[in-house]
């Protein structure tokens, strides 16, 4: 049997969709996995390392390792009224503010890529773990941050303010899902292991959509600072039909983020 590592983040999407498969729950077709669970721009960097075989990566990063890496159908992260937040304490005006006092959950992520294509220039913002930023807002740090993941969920009640949804601005200008995040695998595989470890993949989220409690454990077990609700809004936000198969509008909505990144990439 051969043992394949996997990286994927610890956020509820992700351990939901990615359980079946590493427990054994569904056909793995003689092919074993092993996990390795990190915030999801530490996946980005190790992908540009190739440390993994496959892997969970923001389209932003994914854009930048179309070389190394092929995209699969399933796991995307991807869809309507999902994206990132840019967010602040108090009324800020975006044209004056330097990118220092702006926060970013990552170099890579797709936050940061739909946070530039919305200010229609490139900056070099203020890295955070995407789990700092209100704290960062909080505590006068920055003056305007981008949340992603359960902070969707959270910042209301710190009293922080939307500036702008920027995935309401993508889909406003393109008419398309936005496109966060998908899982790679390395093109030295062949095309017959990639499209196997696809229907794998493809197998495991209809599992987990399937037997939603199957799941459960795993889920909490990674996500232990959120409630239960935060869980399962989480999981019904950023997990469709899209990442079962990204289809037709899937993938265009990845070759639009392409195309209009090109300027600032």
């Amino acid at each position: 049997m051969t043992t394949l590592t996997v990286g994927y983040s610890t956020c509820p999407n992700d351990t939901f969709i990615f359980d079946a498969m590493i427990h054994g729950k569904i056909d793995t077709e003689d092919l074993r996995f092993e996990p390795i669970l990190e915030d999801v721009e530490n996946l980005n960097m190790r992908a540009f390392k190739e440390d993994l075989d496959i892997s969970k990566v923001s389209y932003h990063a994914y854009i930048l390792l179309r070389d190394q890496y092929a995209l699969l159908n399933s796991g995307s992260a991807l869809g309507h009224n999902c994206g990132p937040l840019l967010i602040s304490k108090k009324v800020v005006n975006m044209k004056n503010l330097e990118p220092s006092r702006i926060g970013i959950p990552g170099k890579y992520t797709t936050a940061n890529l739909l946070l530039q294509l919305y200010l229609r220039k490139k900056i070099d913002a203020k890295i955070f773990l995407f789990s700092d930023i209100e704290s960062a807002l909080l505590n006068g740090e920055i003056d305007a941050g981008v949340i992603i993941h359960e902070n969707r969920f959270t910042y209301e009640a710190k009293e922080l303010k939307k500036i702008k949804d920027l995935g309401e601005y993508w889909e406003s200008e393109t008419k398309l899902p936005i496109p966060l995040g998908g899982i790679v695998v390395k093109k030295q595989f062949s095309v017959d292991v990639r499209q196997k470890i696809d229907r794998i993949l493809k197998r495991s989220v209809q599992f987990a959509c399937d037997n939603p409690e199957s799941s459960r454990g795993y889920v909490e077990k990674h996500a232990q600072e959120m409630n239960k609700n935060v869980i399962q809004s989480h999981i019904a936000l950023y997990v469709n039909d899209y990442t079962l198969d990204l289809g037709k509008t899937g993938h265009a909505a990845i070759e639009r983020l392409v195309t209009v990144s090109s300027d600032i990439l």
